[in-house]
């Protein structure tokens, strides 16, 4: 935790209602977002019990599986999910766009938009992940054939929990997650991940304060947990007796009777969830997003659209583990991915800047003296190099000879010339870039006395990853050249965790 969202923490207690810890959104909220409530039935690994699913806040879709130990309904409940979610991705495969490939290429198309899935918290997340590790290399032929849905439903839930590990992707995204990254509670993180106890912070009933909400949340009864667990008194009392109601029901009517009365007792656990997930996506939907949202967003578009090409062209399963130089790519991807986030997010947010001008990697200040004309006459050609003064009470640890940024300007760099590290401290910069190209600069390109700006030297620049050996060059420290991959039998008798 931050100092300054312990602080938000802080304030948020004294003052019984959450605090904003961000001035924009960083999180994509798609205009027809996928909600997805799972609930797994308890002691059974990835067994599933039930699922509020739909894109419109009128019209859920629940699946029930009335014996969650039973494997044939199980995968029927699979196959029931998968028209509704593969269905919901198709709609995302008609349009596209023109996307740029870099300086003297040929633009190449992508989807114009793509799916988004949200589920309630983390664990959420994980429940994808495991129904898609446990479907996705079932055969549709041969002995326990399945719905041919099932291993594409199979694959895209892989996809989508392998998406949601890159910072900043919101292809699956959690709301609790999406919650606390803009607004601090006055309880625990490990509190926060209960979407009902996180709203009543955020966004208290009236006549509530938040901690009274949050309290209110606590009651399973009024505010069941918001999946895949349920809750062990319910369990008990309500679900082990219409299981075992259903496995006794003797004759068409009973089963039905048996089935609808489950159904109705799931629903009412589920339903309270899928009001919160909307109130969420609306809370959300009212912060202005952040500059660097879409592009993050469009990044998003390039994997959906790079994997609806991989799967089109005959691609295998996702592999249970990933060959030693896939990994090592795929942790050096995730590690650039999350500190280039977390400058995206400080570059769009003064208040998450404000984290780094307390260590020193920025300062806010005043513009007070400015050459806007000056000439740098040393070299071939005489090249416009304005100095700006600025003085801040922050804190600088920044030594001359470094070059910074300023979030408004992200063309214009800026020289550290010297350094008065007193109280106040005064910065001399020298500027370059976005000024134009003849010697006078283009009026209001330069800072003027009396602006204030913030000076960093944090970059979301490209950086280049670092070199690694073909997959049929792993060394043998590594256990050599991995074998291809070649579908077997033994792939469908896979456990269902």
């Amino acid at each position: 935790m931050s100092t300054l969202t312990a602080l938000a923490r802080a304030r948020a207690v004294a003052s019984a209602v959450a605090q904003p810890i961000s001035t924009v959104r960083h999180v994509h909220v798609s205009d027809r977002p996928l909600v997805l409530i799972p609930l797994a039935l308890a002691g059974e690994a990835s067994a599933p019990l039930a699922a509020m699913v739909g894109d419109d806040p009128g019209s859920a879709r629940l699946l029930v599986v009335a014996q969650p130990r039973n494997r044939d309904q199980r995968f029927a409940f699979a196959a029931g999910l998968a028209t509704v979610i593969l269905g919901y991705i198709d709609t995302f495969r008609s349009a596209v766009e023109d996307a740029s490939s870099g300086a003297d290429r040929e633009p190449r198309q992508r989807f114009a938009d793509a799916p988004q899935v949200l589920v309630p918290n983390r664990a959420g997340i994980g429940f994808v992940r495991l129904l898609g590790r446990s479907t996705r290399f079932r055969r549709s032929d041969g002995e326990y054939a399945v719905d041919p849905a099932v291993p594409v439903l199979g694959r895209w839930l892989t996809f989508l929990a392998e998406r949601a590990e890159y910072p900043g992707s919101c292809l699956l995204l959690a709301a609790t997650e999406a919650l606390a990254l803009h607004w601090a509670s006055g309880q625990s993180p490990v509190e926060d991940l209960n979407l009902a106890a996180l709203l009543g912070w955020v966004d208290p009933p009236s006549g509530m304060t938040g901690p009274e909400a949050a309290a209110a949340a606590e009651d399973p009864l009024t505010c069941p947990p918001a999946g895949p667990a349920t809750d062990p008194t319910f369990d008990n009392e309500v679900l082990a007796p219409l299981i075992a109601a259903c496995a006794r029901a003797d004759g068409d009517a009973a089963a039905h009777r048996a089935e609808a009365s489950l159904r109705a007792a799931l629903s009412g656990q589920l339903t309270p969830t899928w009001k919160l997930m909307w109130r969420a996506v609306g809370l959300l939907r009212g912060l202005p997003p952040g500059g660097r949202v879409a592009p993050r967003w469009d990044a998003d578009k390039d994997a959906f659209t790079g994997y609806v090409t991989y799967l089109g062209e005959g691609g295998p399963p996702q592999p249970r583990r990933d060959s030693a130089v896939a990994a090592a790519r795929r942790l050096d991807w995730l590690e650039r991915a999350q500190a280039g986030y977390a400058i995206q997010r400080a570059l769009d947010d003064p208040l998450v800047m404000a984290e780094y001008r307390m260590t020193g990697e920025a300062f806010a200040g005043t513009v007070t003296a400015a050459e806007p004309g000056r000439i740098d006459g040393t070299g071939r050609r005489r090249k416009l190099r304005p100095l700006i003064t600025v003085t801040t009470e922050d804190p600088v640890r920044i030594e001359a000879g470094t070059v910074l940024s300023t979030p408004g300007r992200p063309g214009q760099k800026a020289l550290v010339v010297s350094v008065y590290a007193g109280r106040p401290a005064r910065v001399v910069l020298e500027l370059s870039g976005g000024m134009g190209r003849a010697l006078i600069p283009v009026p209001g390109s330069v800072p003027e006395v009396g602006d204030r700006l913030c000076y960093t030297a944090l970059s979301d620049s490209y950086q280049r990853s670092w070199p690694f050996p073909a997959r049929e060059q792993t060394p043998w420290t590594h256990g050599g050249p991995p074998p291809e991959y070649v579908p077997a039998d033994e792939d469908a008798s896979e456990v269902w965790s």
